[in-house]
């Protein structure tokens, strides 16, 4: 591909790229410096299967003005708050209808040195919109999930934003960026954008840098290298001003994305380097009812959701790993949950450690129930002080509680008996704790 494909050779055989305007781009990070974690399938999977949710129990979409996209935002913003970031809900008028965007900044970082990833979280009406974009908006969230619990500390200031009706014409992500003044703008440096990222019948394909703002050419080359050192081949794409990037670049910010295919058909050709079958959309249920969670190949939205951690390791920054903590601590020993009875507990002794428990602190925990809206669960921490991680509830059907809940434990000493308690609240349904663990 021109000059670039030379450029994405060398920085797989030498080694780095500089990053114009948005900050050094390394193939493997320098010591002391924080490489992107593996993002797990499942929870991106997790993330789509409660956008699910939340469209058919709100009349099949997400749409802007409906409230399937309400639900969308507090989803989000409730598993972003958890987890630290300070969030903000945007508002805007569109159609005569009230709309939001959410803006989520993790403490810290150069004020003056803003780095930012987005997508929009709105359907259209036809559908749920689960690739078209709950894709995008899962893969960003569990990036700023990642950041959180690897305590990434970018040098950057950090912000993710998700953009409300963009399918009615970009207007979320156009409002924000002209709404900000213009000392602002000059502080990003830049934006990169994921709309649709596990089409069906993909494609591997990066915006093309090329007619966009200094610094947006070498983000393209950034993606390119990546996914060119995993044996995945891209081609470039000219969005143009089909997505959230276009405000971004008219206001002179350097942008990138990816992007795995929407209605236009796939080649033989493509075929044959990516896969799938010719002749088909790349997404057949674009802008559908059929955008279902079914409608989403994991491969491309876990390689594409790998992608985001890199480049937003890479390009805010390359911060520090945190000073050293302690270790895991966990108890893999069941216990059984008896049927509305007794509260019971796993314990888990914590010792060696210095200071206070990180804020927040990760708990993980897999039970197994055949009803978990039966569940009250609690952290209960060495001075008895009890912290609610999750509450019963009678519309809450599903088996099992397989989640990671975050904690705020500022006060809280790390040493001592650290207590998961679980009581059954309602009868005829069975259980009990499998395991639970956190690190400090």
């Amino acid at each position: 591909m021109r000059l670039r494909s030379l450029l994405s050779a060398l920085a797989l055989t030498a080694g780095a790229i500089a990053v114009a305007g948005v900050g050094p781009a390394a193939a493997a990070p320098a010591p002391g410096v924080l490489a992107a974690p593996d993002i797990p399938l499942a929870n991106v999977q997790a993330h789509l299967n409660q956008l699910q949710s939340i469209a058919t129990a709100n009349g099949g979409n997400r749409a802007h003005g409906q409230p399937g996209y309400r639900a969308s935002i507090d989803y989000l913003q409730a598993q972003l708050n958890a987890a630290g970031y300070v969030t903000t809900l945007q508002p805007f008028t569109s159609g005569g209808v009230t709309g939001w965007n959410l803006l989520a900044d993790r403490p810290g970082g150069d004020p003056n040195q803003v780095f930012m990833a987005g997508g929009h979280l709105d359907s259209v009406t036809a559908g749920p919109g689960i690739n078209d974009n709950g894709s995008g908006s899962a893969g960003l969230l569990e990036v700023a999930l990642a950041v959180n619990r690897t305590g990434y500390q970018p040098t950057k200031h950090l912000r993710f934003g998700w953009w409300g009706a963009e399918e009615r014409g970009l207007v979320g992500s156009t409002f924000y960026v002209n709404s900000l003044p213009a000392a602002d703008k000059t502080r990003i440096k830049g934006y990169i954008n994921f709309d649709m990222i596990g089409s069906p019948n993909p494609g591997y394909f990066v915006y093309d840098g090329d007619s966009e703002p200094t610094g947006s050419a070498d983000i393209e080359v950034l993606f390119e290298a990546y996914f060119a050192g995993r044996g995945v081949p891209t081609e470039e794409t000219i969005v143009g001003g089909r997505s959230d990037h276009a405000a971004f670049s008219r206001a002179g910010i350097a942008v990138g994305g990816l992007f795995t295919g929407a209605e236009t058909i796939k080649s033989a050709a493509q075929a044959q380097k990516w896969g799938g079958t010719a002749g088909v959309a790349f997404d057949r249920c674009y802008h559908r009812s059929c955008d279902t969670v079914t409608n989403i190949d994991a491969t491309a939205l876990d390689r594409n959701s790998d992608a985001i951690a890199h480049a937003v390791w890479e390009l805010s920054g390359g911060g520090t790993t945190p000073p050293p903590g302690c270790g895991t601590f966990s108890n893999p020993n069941n216990v059984a949950i008896p049927d509305r009875g007794a509260a019971v507990t796993s314990s888990v002794v914590v010792s060696g450690c210095t200071g206070n428990a990180p804020s927040p602190l990760a708990v993980a925990v897999d039970i197994k129930h055949t009803y978990r809206g039966d569940l009250v669960i609690d952290l209960l921490a060495p001075d008895g002080t009890s912290y609610r991680l999750k509450n019963s509830s009678s519309s809450d059907s599903a088996d099992n509680v397989i989640t990671t809940f975050f904690v705020s434990l500022s006060a809280e000493a790390a040493n001592g008996t650290w207590r998961l308690q679980v009581r059954d609240v309602y009868t005829s349904d069975t259980g009990f704790i499998d395991s639970w663990s956190f690190t400090i």
